[in-house]
Order: C-alpha cells, then sequence, then structure tokens
C-alpha cells in the first residue's frame, strides 16, 4: 500500500511540475486514471479527482490521454512529433495504424506544423477512406509524385513571395492542367 501511494506522489509531482507538458501529464493521469490510484486519497471517481484536486474537466484529462497515447505510437517512426495536445487531438480519430502512416504523410507534404494543418490533413484523410480503394487503382506513383512536386513548387513560390514564379502565372498553368484533364 505504501508503495502505491508513494507512485500516487510520484505521479501527482509530474501533473504539478509539469502542466505544461501536454504528455507527461497525459501518461501520469492515464495511469492514475487506469490504477485507480485515485481513490488512495479517498475520490470515489475519476472526475471527481479531476475536479477537485487539479480543477480539470473530465474532457481535458482525456483529450491529454488520448495525445500521449498518439505520441506513444508515433514516437517509433521519427523525430518530429506533434508538439501540443491540439496537433495530436485530430490524430485521435484515426486507429493506431492508420495514425504512423497518416503523420508520415502529412510530414512528407512539407506543410507547417499547425494543430489547423493536421486536422485539415486528417480530415481529407477521413474522407478519402470512403473511396480509398478506388482512388488508388486510378492514380500512378508517378502521378503522385508528379502532383507532390509541383505542390512543393507552390510552397516554394508561396515562401518567396511569388517573386520567382508570379501568383498569375502560377494560376495561368493550373487552368491550362484543368483544360488537359478535361480535354476528351
Amino acid at each position: 500500500m505504501a508503495l502505491s501511494k508513494r507512485r500516487l506522489s510520484q505521479l501527482e509531482s509530474v501533473i504539478k511540475q509539469y502542466r505544461q507538458d501536454f504528455y507527461a501529464v497525459g501518461k501520469a493521469l492515464r495511469e492514475i486514471r487506469d490504477g485507480r490510484h485515485y481513490h488512495k486519497l479517498t475520490f470515489n471517481s475519476f472526475e471527481s479527482y479531476l475536479r477537485r484536486r487539479w480543477d480539470m474537466g473530465r474532457s481535458t484529462a482525456y483529450r491529454l490521454i488520448e495525445a500521449a497515447a498518439v505520441i506513444d505510437n508515433l514516437s517509433p517512426i521519427g523525430e518530429v512529433l506533434p508538439k501540443n495536445e491540439s496537433q495530436a487531438r485530430p490524430l485521435t480519430r484515426i486507429d493506431a495504424f492508420s495514425q504512423r502512416r497518416v503523420w508520415r504523410d502529412f510530414l512528407e507534404t512539407g506543410q507547417t506544423l499547425t494543430a489547423v494543418n493536421i486536422k485539415k490533413f486528417v480530415s481529407a484523410h477521413l474522407g478519402e477512406q470512403k473511396t480509398k480503394a478506388a482512388f488508388r487503382e486510378v492514380i500512378s506513383t508517378d502521378y503522385q509524385k508528379a502532383v507532390r512536386a509541383m505542390l512543393c513548387q507552390i510552397r516554394i513560390a508561396q515562401n518567396d513571395g511569388w517573386r520567382k514564379t508570379s501568383q498569375k502565372t502560377a494560376l495561368y498553368w493550373n487552368n491550362v492542367m484543368k483544360e488537359k484533364i478535361l480535354w476528351r
């Protein structure tokens, strides 16, 4: 019993010390919840423990716990990870295997690491899942590479302030491509 109280004390000190570190707090909260350690402090439920001990709502705690699980899942595949809970949150909507694949794909786009960009990317992925099989059969790897290269050039031009390639010219060539695709 003394060992578990000591462990609870350690976990709570993590929450105090790292309140801004979503990953450490999420892991500590998960262990407190899963081990039902809050009972040692005579709290009847995890929710009452959160509210009274940390002035934290249930949804906030569960978002932190889920975000920590995303980081645990993504850690083996790379050095670049979501930097905060709001960046990890969109990935909680998909299964662990898909999280890794979607995260790799997101990083390959070169988009800025923001919660909004990640959310849009995951939403697009979820929308594609309905027709994924047919979609992949129709688009070749070479075509996908060409599109990614073009998107990379657009991003370079945007970052350059459209000095080397004008926005008007980029839009013109976009229309040319559209006409070629629709031409019969």
